[in-house]
């Protein structure tokens, strides 16, 4: 999908001031032992992997806005199961048009449910699964959301 309507209505009063945004990651897991497997999508912007992320609209549920991402950007039907981690980025994101943001992170372990991962939304070039112990090269931050929310944590990490 592309920048949400209220972002774009917020960039009007503000130009590229830096925004607080909430987002999301879905991670998405299937299978059990060492078969078990992450969902990931490669970024259109960047190329690079990660899980699947998005910003949760006004008003939006963070676990439902995790869930709806899935779908929205791999085809992939997914539950929230768990809040696995909470986390603000340290830094701020600066896009192609010199909009700036940070993002307050809600990271969710999410179950498979139906489908073939596929680039749904233009947003990712690929979208595949991986085993947890094979993950392809993705920065520190990402393959943590992952090791997090795979893990039998049952208390959400969270910044101090």
């Amino acid at each position: 999908m592309p920048t949400p309507e209220f972002v774009l209505r917020l960039r009007e009063k503000i130009g590229n001031d830096e925004l607080w945004l909430s987002g999301v990651t879905a991670v998405v897991l299937r299978g059990e032992g060492p078969d078990r497997e992450v969902l990931l999508v490669k970024r259109s912007d960047n190329g690079e992997w990660t899980a699947v992320t998005g910003i949760v609209d006004p008003g939006e549920p963070p676990a439902v806005a995790a869930e709806r991402e899935v779908l929205e950007e791999a085809d992939i039907v997914a539950v929230a199961e768990r809040l696995a981690r909470v986390h603000v980025d340290e830094r701020v994101v600066v896009y192609g048009n010199g909009d700036r943001s940070r993002y307050i992170d809600l990271t969710f372990r999410c179950r498979y449910v139906s489908g073939e991962p596929f680039p749904a939304d233009g947003e990712n070039t690929e979208a595949a699964w991986f085993r947890l112990g094979a993950l392809p090269p993705m920065r520190d931050d990402h393959r943590e959301r992952i090791e997090v929310a795979a893990s039998d944590e049952v208390a959400a990490r969270f910044q101090r």
